[in-house]
């Protein structure tokens, strides 16, 4: 499952009934196109936003197994902020975690309330930097992440495939797809995984299907139907281990990577996903065209861990002077989530003069969520050097509850969320040279729960942006964007969260003096009211209230270039600024500093055999957590990991061998002055024979 090519920093397309074949991607640069800045397939030179596309040739070369992990190679983003975790998907784009798109139509509402997506199931990952409330509603400061589906085609063509590697992976993928009829092309898209991870006794196993079916009539009509069904059995690879025995000392020693603090057989994170989507276009004439989607999600989820209490007293949480016994937290929940989702526009394409062209997309969108949880807290204790599991209680199989020794009580929510929004863009071409953005959108969003008033919030978004190309391959930028993000949940103090604004204004420069090269330099300034963050008055460290305001800022370079003798590279780097106004202090967990390089070389051993290598190198500066316990603030190191690849393929048969932190660096993702830290990825190496039809 390795790649035979890479993708670039630019827009790709979205979901095509006619995907062209895999065996090669060659960087087309400026003129790839994608929706996911405009809902429109716009080429990226007439883009005034700086988008990602990362195809799965690239994040497959790269040793990605998440799609966290997809995100590893591209600017201004932190992947896997909290290390790796069977949970969810953790990263930020400029300071902020994004929120998760699936064929521009959201797909995560809830944490803890549904399983990981799974990249296999993926064409590409687009990333979109700075607020895009404009096109797609609720949206975060920082930006957001498109999944796109695999679509069937009607040429015959797939690949099957195993894998073994690190922590006795073992794994079955398949990809097939064709024509039925002169009509209707099918796809099915498989994975079937039996794992470990780096903490004992916490496995990765996964079930996933996802058919799909193309209905094209004429070459103006299509409907795809896409069906997903996926299982996991899980648990969580974060641990949150004390800072005394991870990047403190302790006296008895640094805890070891693997430790396991829950109960073997109680801990998990068990989910079953079943999601159906129907994606339709249709095409009246070369000025009008209408475009539909629809989704509905059915996902339940158990949620069983432990985690020690770091919280109390974060300098030192062991109840002995020995430093070995701590309080450890027992908490489960059982989740229910329900979906409903759906996206409508016309765009509208025409002239108002000899040089000036028009494409306007109106549209509406419409989201219904409801989530529902029950829960139970309990607290044991343990030595974390000598755990006896046996001592530990399983709680009957189930959540704690008032019949097991030491409950400290339980919870449960009923929460649905609606949303409507009407959005109206305009997207015009001057003399076919300079492209200018201008857009608008209404959100009404209604929140409510069983026993509390309905909360009602609105919010009116807009966009302006200008690009043109003063030069052959130079292409200046700005614009300005906003973002609205509604908050589940109450502060602290009792209330309600009130929706996040943001702001963004941005320039840059896009530089495509060929086909085979795209750099891009932006520099932005974001401004965000509402944000929530960790509450140090109150004895809760989950506790949050609503800060009056944050500003992020900085700049990012971008760069892909494809050369002479089958070298093909990739570049990246990204600086950060991001703190609550009126301190001086940094967000925690954001380094300032990003940087990354990517490279590939191919090798034509004879006519039917080629040889490619890959290598890679990510950094990511130091950063700092603040807190009661730590005024001035614990800083967490900076790491350099290194990544490589080796392929060789003869025919439709291929053999390729992955590592990802190849020389094995031990390092912390993050640690917080609240009392945990998070491990990063140890190596991973896992080789994969495919054979391709």
């Amino acid at each position: 499952m390795a790649a035979t090519g890479w993708g670039a920093p630019v827009l790709a397309q979205e979901i095509d009934a006619v995907e062209a074949p895999r065996p090669e991607i060659i960087v087309t640069g400026a003129r790839q196109q994608s929706a996911a800045g405009t809902k429109t397939d716009t080429p990226a030179i007439e883009t005034p936003q700086p988008i990602t596309v990362v195809t799965d040739d690239q994040f497959l070369a790269q040793g990605a197994l998440s799609i966290a992990d997809t995100l590893n190679y591209v600017a201004g983003v932190q992947a896997n902020a909290y290390g790796p975790d069977g949970r969810v998907d953790s990263s930020f784009i400029r300071g902020s975690s994004p929120l998760q798109f699936r064929d521009g139509m959201r797909d995560i509402f809830s944490f803890y309330a549904s399983i990981r997506a799974d990249p296999y199931n993926f064409s590409q990952v687009e990333v979109v930097r700075g607020p895009a409330s404009v096109l797609f509603g609720q949206s975060s400061i920082g930006g957001l992440i498109n999944l796109v589906s695999k679509a069937p085609a009607f040429e015959t063509r797939g690949e099957i495939a195993v894998r073994y590697g690190s922590f006795d992976r073992k794994e079955m993928l398949a990809d097939v797809t064709g024509g039925i009829t002169d009509t209707v092309a099918a796809r099915m898209v498989a994975r079937v995984r039996d794992a470990d991870t780096q903490v004992d006794f916490v496995r990765d196993d996964r079930v996933m299907l996802s058919p799909s079916l193309l209905w094209q009539p004429t070459d103006d009509t299509r409907l795809t139907l896409i069906g997903l069904y996926q299982e996991d059995e899980g648990g969580s690879v974060s641990q949150f281990l004390p800072l005394v025995g991870t990047l403190l000392p302790n006296p008895n020693g640094r805890l070891a990577n693997s430790t396991f603090i829950g109960k073997p057989g109680w801990d998990r994170y068990d989910g079953r996903l079943l999601q159906g989507t129907a994606l339709f276009e249709h095409r009246f004439s070369d000025a009008v065209s209408f475009s539909a989607k629809a989704r509905s999600i059915d996902s339940n989820l158990t949620y069983l861990t432990h985690y020690p209490n770091s919280y109390s007293n974060p300098t030192n949480p062991y109840l002995v002077a020995n430093q070995r016994i701590i309080g450890n937290y027992a908490d489960g929940s059982i989740a229910r989530l329900d979906i409903f989702s759906t996206d409508n526009n016309l765009k509208f394409n025409f002239n108002t003069g000899g040089n000036i062209e028009h494409v306007v997309l109106a549209g509406v969108d419409y989201s219904w969520n409801r989530v529902r949880k029950n829960g139970g807290f309990a607290l044991e204790t343990i030595d974390i050097y000598d755990i006896d599991y046996a001592a530990l209680s399983n709680f009957g199989g189930g959540i704690p509850t008032a019949a097991f020794p030491g409950f400290l009580g339980g919870s449960s929510e009923d929460n649905t969320q609606k949303q409507l929004g009407f959005y109206l863009q305009d997207q015009i071409r001057l003399w076919d040279r300079v492209s200018i953005v201008l857009g608008g959108r209404r959100d009404t969003v209604r929140s409510s729960s069983p026993g509390n008033p309905t909360v009602k919030v609105s919010a009116t978004s807009l966009r302006a942006g200008i690009i043109g190309e003063l030069v052959r391959g130079v292409s200046p930028f700005f614009s300005y964007t906003e973002s609205f993000d509604p908050i589940a949940g109450t502060a602290s103090n009792g209330n309600p969260f009130t929706p996040k604004r943001g702001r963004q204004f941005e320039g840059g420069v896009k530089f495509h003096p060929d086909e085979a090269t795209l750099v891009t330099l932006t520099a932005y300034h974001i401004k965000e009211t509402g944000r929530p963050i960790d509450d140090p008055s109150t004895p809760d460290p989950f506790d949050q209230f609503q800060a009056g305001a944050l500003t992020s800022k900085g700049f990012e370079i971008e760069a892909s270039r494809r050369l002479p003798g089958n070298w093909e590279l990739l570049a990246n780097y990204s600086y950060t600024r991001a703190r609550i106004d009126g301190t001086n202090r940094q967000l925690e967990n954001v380094p300032k500093h990003n940087a990354s390089v990517w490279g590939t070389k191919s090798f034509a051993l004879d006519d039917e055999t080629n040889l490619r290598i890959g290598a890679g190198v990510r950094h990511s500066s130091a950063n700092l957590s603040f807190g009661a316990a730590f005024p001035d603030g614990l800083r967490t190191p900076s790491y350099t990991l290194v990544d490589a690849l080796v392929e060789l393929a003869r025919g439709p048969w291929s053999l390729a061998v992955n590592a990802t932190n190849l020389f094995d660096k031990s390092f912390y993702s993050a640690c917080l002055a609240r009392g945990d830290c998070f491990i990063g990825a140890e190596r991973n190496v896992f080789g994969t024979v495919s054979y391709r039809f």
